[in-house]
């Protein structure tokens, strides 16, 4: 779905590590950052299987 968008260079499913059950979240990283802005300009709110998605740009990791 995200190669309408560009080049996918990798995509990862977070999944929990006591059930081994999708989280309901991932990443995917592009080869580029106006390919990653297209992606989330095109995909951001469309419908997959029923459900909305929201696609956005990764911020880094708050310090807890």
């Amino acid at each position: 779905m995200f190669s309408q968008a560009g080049t996918v260079v990798s995509a990862q499913v977070v999944k929990d590590r006591e059930t081994g059950r999708s989280r309901g979240f991932g990443f995917v990283e592009m080869s580029t950052e106006e390919e990653a802005q297209a992606a989330v300009n095109n995909l951001n709110g469309t419908d997959v299987e029923g459900r909305k998605i929201v696609v956005n740009i990764a911020r880094p990791r708050e310090d807890r």
